[in-house]
């Protein structure tokens, strides 16, 4: 076999395909240059561009009430739920026990709604509570394990509480996803309100990489199906209403009953 005697390599004649690529490429260049023309349809974000929080921000609520015994702030609450209001009632630092509704869009709307219902003689005196007053509005500031230790804490001021959703009856039991709705809705993130939307509304978590303020679901009615939820409130335990006769409480995931009806658990906060 003969030599180039130079020993120089040969050019390689460029093919219909290198051409093809050649031109690709500054076609690429010339996109990128020139940015994408205006109707363009823009790609779907990759997932580590996907909105920073699942739960949309709660607005102003209505603040109202100042109870001594929690029967009166159930029955209130009972009230305006009878009237098609979002409403819970919660135990206030202060050592009473308020009740809160609405999601409103400014102050002047709450306010608005606030007095239609004072001059009903449905509530008397009222606060208007904002969105900064959430502890989800000082989350940037001092982190999300600040948020998510609130959220703990919200749910720890229930425990020993007779909780339950709508009514005149004390004897109706409890509402498990009316607890955790309060305490997201206590801490400015607008959480929905039954087990099931809570569950569709959340990022899958597994169970070992659970964090506090993250929720944990159940199928306790005898079906694989979500029936009962709870706040977990980190080393294994978590905060829930279990259910008629029972206050709410704190109890553990590898407890035999619950293990065995653990359907996964969700996370809100990114």
């Amino acid at each position: 076999m003969r030599r180039n005697p130079t020993h120089q390599p040969r050019k390689r004649t460029r093919t219909g395909a290198g051409l093809g690529a050649s031109l690709y490429a500054t076609l690429v260049v010339t996109v990128v240059a020139l940015g994408p023309p205006a109707c363009a349809p823009v790609p779907p974000a990759p997932p580590h561009m996907a909105p920073e929080r699942a739960l949309p921000l709660r607005g102003c609520s209505i603040q109202v009430g100042a109870f001594s015994r929690v029967e009166n702030a159930i029955r209130l609450t009972a009230v305006l739920e009878g009237r098609g209001l979002n409403a819970y009632y919660f135990h206030h630092p202060a050592g009473l026990y308020k009740v809160r509704f609405g999601d409103y869009s400014s102050r002047e709307s709450a306010g608005t709604e606030a007095e239609r219902l004072r001059a009903a003689a449905i509530i008397d005196e009222y606060y208007i509570v904002s969105p900064e007053e959430y502890a989800v509005a000082r989350e940037r500031k001092l982190g999300k394990d600040y948020l998510r230790r609130e959220l703990v804490t919200t749910a720890r001021s229930f425990i020993g509480l007779p909780y339950r959703w709508g009514g005149d009856s004390l004897e109706e039991g409890f509402d498990c996803s009316g607890l955790t709705m309060a305490v997201y809705h206590l801490n400015g993130l607008n959480l929905p309100r039954s087990a099931a939307e809570q569950y569709l509304a959340g990022l899958p978590v597994d169970q070992g990489q659970l964090l506090q303020g993250d929720l944990v679901f159940f199928a306790t009615s005898g079906r694989r199906k979500v029936s009962h939820v709870g706040v977990y409130a980190g080393e294994g335990k978590f905060i829930h209403a279990p259910g008629v006769g029972k206050t709410i409480r704190t109890d553990i995931l590898a407890d035999r009953y619950y293990a065995a009806r653990f359907l996964g658990a969700r996370s809100y906060v990114r």
